[in-house]
């Protein structure tokens, strides 16, 4: 034990940037919710995009799309939390791990949540689709690891936005693309879930960094006491 904090898991140089971006995802959802309230039907920007339909994609590319859909299914999942906290473990990140498992907890709680209160369905018999929870979480996973990466290289401001966007693009898109081709979402509760994730990451890094720097203060409060 050197006394020394862990790395922030939310880099100082993308705190101007994030907290803004934050505030709009919150917005975006909280709109596409009030608009999309109890409706069960697809919106016209759903049906401009691609009308949901359990077939809309077929061979090769529906196994793709089962495939991805996978990572969002619980074993999935699982699996993909399990490799990040290794990873991080191994890399000495400890609070990368709690952020890992923090972060997507609340992702995809806050999507759990705002389905019930939101109380959109696809395909009827109560399946409920908005947001994307999904979408969010693989975004969220993919937004974690962009933020460590941009500590770990200590990536500039905008190289380190650049990463966590460009992240957030890919993994919401390719899971976006999943979700809709396989009929389970609309394009809507794709971009609600996407926006969630980009919400919800940033206010659960600032969270876990405040509370691992609250806990440092005590600890070393608590060794200068024994000393006297």
């Amino acid at each position: 034990m050197t006394g020394r904090p862990a790395p922030a898991v939310l880099p100082r140089s993308l705190c101007g940037w994030l907290g803004p971006i934050a505030a709009l995802a919150a917005l975006v959802v909280g709109v596409l919710g009030v608009l999309y309230a109890g409706h069960s039907e697809p919106g016209r920007v759903d049906r401009w995009i691609v009308q949901p339909t359990a077939d809309s994609v077929g061979p090769p590319w529906r196994r793709v799309a089962l495939a991805l859909d996978f990572l969002g299914e619980p074993a999935g999942a699982a699996t993909l939390i399990v490799a990040a906290v290794t990873g991080c473990l191994l890399l000495r990140r400890p609070r990368a791990a709690v952020l890992v498992v923090a972060g997507a907890a609340m992702t995809v709680g806050v999507a759990t949540l705002l389905k019930h209160l939101v109380g959109r369905t696809i395909h009827g018999d109560g399946n409920l689709s908005y947001p994307s929870g999904h979408t969010a979480f693989f975004t969220a996973l993919a937004v974690i690891v962009a933020l460590l990466a941009t500590g770990r290289f200590g990536l500039g401001r905008t190289a380190g936005m650049s990463l966590v966007l460009a992240a957030a693009l890919v993994a919401g898109g390719a899971m976006g693309w999943a979700q809709v081709a396989l009929g389970a979402h609309y394009s809507t509760d794709v971009l609600g879930g996407w926006c969630t994730a980009l919400a919800a990451i940033p206010a659960t890094a600032w969270l876990v960094d405040r509370v691992a720097d609250w806990l440092v203060d005590r600890m070393a409060d608590a060794r200068r006491r024994d000393r006297r």
